[in-house]
């Protein structure tokens, strides 16, 4: 597959720009989303969030830095993450932001990504389950039920997006999103319960969705997770290359927060 990463890049932005803006009004208010679009990326902020994650910005140049600072600074966060090829290092460092991690962008046709056996049942989440799948993911990963649970459980039903879990006895136990770009198609939000790791969950959450990517036509199929450190693995991404996806480009993240004297203390 030809590395195109702005293709790469866009389909994370969009993913992201559409569970932050798309999510009902009531709980996007409640949780103070602001987004903005620049430079071909985006930059979301959502001051009523509790884990700082889902306060980012991607899928832009550093042309567009003073532009994603300057909404940062008035959105209100107290912190917000800003993803960047590591050519654009020097200028993020110039701008006094922090390095905090890399992330690894893969990538590959879904028509190729192998096949992956589970003696759990794999199937696509009903809307009237949407909530327990969301709950499931954002408690693995530490993040609190609420407003956060309908923001991801509104993706059930909405166009290009294909929530999908997996069962056990009927409980769901695993999940992941795959959200549908155009001819892309960008996996995200996989997240399995302790109780039930090192049953193939994942592997198999991967190839359901790069089936269903497949099926709607999609050429290119996306995701990212983080870089382990030296002697250290990371399970997410050896699920990802055994299922046929293959490194393109390492991104940096880069952590901005407000000066000290613009900090507001509650």
């Amino acid at each position: 597959m030809t590395i195109d990463e702005n293709g790469a890049e866009q389909a994370e932005a969009e993913f992201m720009y559409d569970y932050e803006t798309g999510m009902p009004a009531r709980a996007r208010e409640r949780l103070g989303v602001r987004a903005l679009r620049v430079g071909g990326g985006v930059a979301l902020a959502m001051v009523g969030d509790p884990t700082s994650y889902w306060s980012k910005a991607l899928g832009f140049g550093p042309e567009s830095l003073d532009e994603v600072i300057d909404f940062y600074r008035a959105s209100g966060v107290r912190q917000a993450v800003i993803q960047l090829l590591p050519r654009h290092a020097e200028a993020a460092a110039a701008r006094g932001l922090q390095r905090a991690g890399t992330w690894i962008k893969l990538g590959g046709d879904p028509a190729g990504v192998a096949a992956a056996a589970t003696d759990l049942h794999v199937a696509p989440v009903p809307v009237d389950r949407a909530a327990e799948w969301a709950d499931t993911v954002l408690g693995t990963f530490g993040m609190p039920a609420g407003d956060l649970t309908t923001m991801l459980a509104s993706t059930a039903g909405r166009p290009g997006w294909h929530p999908v879990a997996a069962f056990d006895a009927g409980r769901i136990v695993a999940g992941a999103n795959l959200f549908v770009h155009g001819t892309d198609a960008a996996l995200n939000a996989a997240a399995t319960l302790p109780s039930h790791r090192g049953r193939g969950a994942q592997s198999a959450l991967i190839a359901a969705r790069a089936a269903i990517a497949a099926e709607a036509g999609c050429r290119r199929l996306f995701a990212e997770t983080g870089k382990p450190a030296e002697g250290t693995a990371n399970p997410s991404l050896s699920n990802l290359l055994k299922a046929g996806l293959r490194p393109l480009y390492e991104r940096d993240n880069w952590l901005w927060r407000p000066p000290a004297h613009e900090m507001i203390v509650p």
